[in-house]
């Protein structure tokens, strides 16, 4: 039986301003596991996602990443996860390939090491000759696909990515989705998520758990979550929880 890489029990946060950024959130994610959380925007899902990379603290409830408690041991967190926020940029006067460089030897200092995580990066990316260039020319859809490399290629144990796919059409998209499910079925990498592209979700999550203003309204296969609420999709599942949570 595969281990929790993330647990996540009775988490809140409350902001300054009183709002609840999350309000009760329990949920896991198994090793090796593709993991969404889903919701509209504002829903709680950077918040649940920057506490568990160790960027915020939690008000209370406990999160632990394979088996590191997030507030009590947040440097042993950093050491294993790999973090890639919906606004994360690059340095736009390096290369594609002087980027990837300078990220690889950040997290390793054996200089086959380095070469192996370039390697990979390079392979994720998908960007080939085109990494040669400055990263200031590149679309928003090739630094999104650059920066899904940086954050897979280091090969944590746990990626958590916060809408990996914003903003990007069609093409791009497609190309970051399977670059993250290849990888991570490849090499056993723990992969959390969030999205609010719920078909986008189903077609690249073992599991989801729905979010709706900072709570936990289900968690579960989008298989089974679509045959408990008789729904063809998760979109519907969305709409007949939301109908519940507001009954």
């Amino acid at each position: 039986m595969s281990k929790d890489i993330v647990y996540v029990k009775d988490l809140v946060k409350v902001y300054p301003n009183g709002i609840k950024g999350a309000d009760g959130v329990s949920f896991n994610v198994k090793e090796g596991e593709i993991f969404g959380l889903i919701g509209p925007n504002g829903a709680g899902k950077t918040t649940i996602l920057r506490i568990i990379a160790t960027v915020l603290q939690p008000t209370s409830g406990k999160v632990m990443v394979s088996g590191y408690d997030v507030v009590k041991e947040a440097n042993m967190v950093r050491k294993i996860i790999s973090y890639l926020p919906e606004d994360a940029g690059a340095y736009k006067y390096l290369t594609g390939l002087e980027f990837l460089e300078f990220i690889a030897k950040l997290y390793s200092h054996r200089e086959t090491n380095i070469e192996k995580i370039i390697e990979e990066g390079m392979r994720i990316s998908g960007l080939g000759e085109r990494l040669k260039e400055k990263i200031k020319s590149y679309s928003k859809g090739m630094l999104r696909r650059l920066l899904v490399a940086r954050t897979l290629m280091v090969n944590p144990v746990l990626a958590i990515l916060d809408e990996p796919t914003s903003g990007l059409d069609v093409v791009n998209a497609i190309q970051v989705r399977n670059s993250i499910k290849i990888y991570a079925k490849e090499k056993n990498v723990t992969v959390l998520m969030s999205s609010h592209n719920m078909l986008e979700v189903e077609y690249l999550c073992d599991r989801v758990g729905i979010i709706y203003k900072g709570k936990m309204l289900a968690v579960g296969e989008p298989k089974e979550l679509k045959e408990s609420y008789e729904a063809q999709n998760l979109e519907e599942v969305f709409v007949k929880l939301i109908g519940k949570a507001l009954q």
